[in-house]
């Protein structure tokens, strides 16, 4: 660029100058600091500018004149602002929230408010031969009382094992007694403990399907006690009775037909 034109140049922005504001001449402010704007910072709306002496001639001096008689790039303090793009949070699909579990409690009272004649045997208790290496002989009943199970010895290894109700907490009890009596579709006479802990039971009810006794009762020595049927075959596994041996009606009368009065009865 000859010396003229660079004159001539300079002579041109000397009048730009020269032909701001009277109030410009005397500006004496400092200029803003220039703002660092960090890629990770948010953007932030732009402000409008405000007009005043100092900001018209800070775009003139400096980095400007030097662009002008440069090499045609930006250098120094005057730099062209690129647009600074907020970065967009990602978001992650919500995960579906799981079926929160049931409490105990729900199931319990839904349990209890099920009709207990619906529940099911648990198969568990049903009669089945199973080994048995024990010292009593055959033809001995034997009572498991916390397991719920009845055994009936067979000999030869082997015993007849059948699922039981027994007595309630307070009610349980172990010893040997001998089956004093038999007795088909027995009636039933409440004993007057009972009565006294229930005294909206009958005084006496004639036997049959409807009885507490079931189908079939085997008596145990001089004692309340018997091993008895049940019409309440929900029952049996569990602790029921006031001290008697509850069986299912089918597996009462099985066990009638196999022993007889005299049979030795082992309750552990």
């Amino acid at each position: 660029m000859s010396k003229t034109m660079s004159l001539a140049l300079l002579a041109s922005a000397s009048c730009l100058v020269a032909g701001l504001p009277q109030a410009a001449a005397f500006e004496t402010a400092p200029l803003p600091e220039p703002s660092v704007i960090y890629a990770d910072q948010p953007a932030q709306r732009p402000v409008a500018p405000v007009r005043t002496a100092y900001a018209e001639r800070s775009s003139m001096g400096g980095g400007f004149i030097e662009f002008l008689f440069g090499d045609g790039q930006p250098q120094g303090g005057y730099q062209p602002q690129q647009p600074v793009y907020q970065q967009q949070p990602s978001y992650e699909p919500r995960r579906p929230l799981l079926p929160r579990a049931e409490p105990q409690q729900v199931m319990r009272q839904q349990e209890e408010a099920t009709d207990p004649a619906q529940r099911p045997f648990d198969p568990k208790y049903q009669k089945q031969e199973v080994d048995y290496h024990g010292k009593e002989a055959a033809g001995t009943i034997i009572i498991d009382t916390p397991n719920k199970f009845l055994f009936l010895v067979q000999g030869n290894g082997k015993a007849l094992r059948y699922g039981v109700g027994v007595g309630k907490p307070g009610f349980t009890w172990s010893g040997i007694k001998q089956i004093s009596a038999k007795k088909e579709w027995p009636d039933w006479t409440p004993p007057p403990e009972m009565l006294q802990r229930r005294p909206d039971l009958p005084r006496h009810m004639e036997g049959g399907p409807q009885n507490p006794l079931g189908a079939r009762a085997m008596y145990l020595g001089s004692s309340l006690y018997r091993i008895h049927g049940s019409n309440e075959p929900w029952t049996i596994g569990t602790n029921v009775s006031s001290g008697c041996i509850r069986m299912r009606n089918e597996d009462v009368i099985d066990l009638y037909g196999r022993v007889n009065v005299g049979a030795r009865v082992v309750v552990i």
